[in-house]
């Protein structure tokens, strides 16, 4: 991968203290890139990006996608963006349909329009398997979706229509990736609306039972957070011209059950509390809008953009928990 094109110019993260721009802003920094950061901390963790602050390649701004003023201000000189901000989780999109409209959808054309205005030659973003709706075929194909069950998976489908609308009618390039079931370092387990890995590690590291909704047997395709950063870094520099303007599966390529899931947790963590053996996991209703099954084919990022995921979930996983082990008693200390 040639990262050399980052180096002489600024790339914007957008959502940049959470979890996937947080890792991501880190890649970039360790390859010498100059990165902003623009985040209103709503969801995200300025914790995420401590380490950063004091350096002289990074900049953060604190401000709302949903002011267009604020989006000028900080794409301002930005060669490249990458737009990691929404208000994700469909449970939390069927509370707040609005809230997760007016940021996921205005926010997005904010910074679409503001990175246009300014020039910027490439305009990475984050789509979402959530668009396959009830289209139940699999593996996912990027050409194949069905109607969304969710508020969230409007407002992410209603992205790729206007990053289309604006290649059509204005030339500005994107590029849409849309992420499956991304886990790993510096991702949240508390709250109403964490992801299911983070919940089940930090319930296992504490002995109490994971609970699973519906009967196990839902299934997804559980993305490790590195192969997520090396599909943004390809998009952002990929010098393919028929991989611009494209939508893009960001996944491994293999499902696993929730039942699945947590036995396969239960026997890494294991190695480190043999009491766990005694620990089941407990089982309550199914969340509404959710998909029952996940897979998608990678074939169009491996052909298109050079995708090649390092991490299989057994492997993520060892590397998730010994982030965790290591960090998630300090983050229940501090809150």
């Amino acid at each position: 991968m040639n990262l050399q094109p980052l180096k002489s110019k600024k790339t914007l993260v957008t959502g940049g203290s959470g979890f996937i721009g947080s890792n991501l802003i880190e890649a970039l920094l360790q390859a010498g890139a100059s990165v902003r950061c623009l985040d209103n901390l709503s969801t995200g963790n300025k914790e995420n990006i401590q380490d950063f602050l004091a350096l002289d390649n990074f900049e953060f701004i604190e401000g709302d996608i949903r002011d267009l003023e604020t989006c000028k201000q900080a794409v301002a000189g930005c060669e490249f963006v990458s737009h990691q901000a929404a208000l994700g989780s469909v449970p939390r999109s069927l509370k707040t349909p609005l809230l997760t409209h007016s940021v996921n959808v205005t926010g997005f054309l904010n910074m679409l329009e503001a990175s246009r205005l300014e020039g910027v030659t490439r305009f990475v973003y984050a789509a979402s398997s959530s668009t396959y709706g009830d289209n139940e075929a699999l593996p996912k194909i990027e050409s194949e979706i069905g109607k969304p069950l969710s508020p969230y998976a409007v407002t992410k489908l209603i992205n790729e229509y206007y990053a289309d609308v604006y290649k059509r009618n204005y030339g500005f390039n994107t590029i849409g990736l849309r992420y499956f079931n991304v886990f790993g370092p510096k991702q949240d387990p508390d709250g109403a609306y964490a992801a299911v890995i983070p919940k089940f590690i930090a319930a296992l590291l504490n002995q109490e039972s994971p609970v699973i909704n519906g009967d196990g047997s839902f299934s997804r395709d559980y993305t490790y957070i590195d192969n997520v950063v090396q599909a943004n870094l390809l998009a952002l520099t990929t010098e393919n011209p028929l991989a611009l303007n494209e939508i893009y599966n960001i996944a491994y390529g293999a499902r696993t059950s929730l039942t699945e899931l947590v036995n396969l947790l239960k026997e890494r963590l294991l190695n480190y509390d043999s009491d766990l053996v005694k620990v089941q996991p407990k089982y309550g209703p199914e969340r509404p809008g959710d998909v029952p099954h996940s897979l998608a084919s990678i074939s169009k990022a491996k052909n298109l953009l050079g995708y090649d995921p390092d991490y299989d979930l057994d492997a993520g996983l060892r590397k998730a928990i010994m982030w965790y082990r290591a960090h998630l008693r300090t983050v229940k200390e501090d809150k």
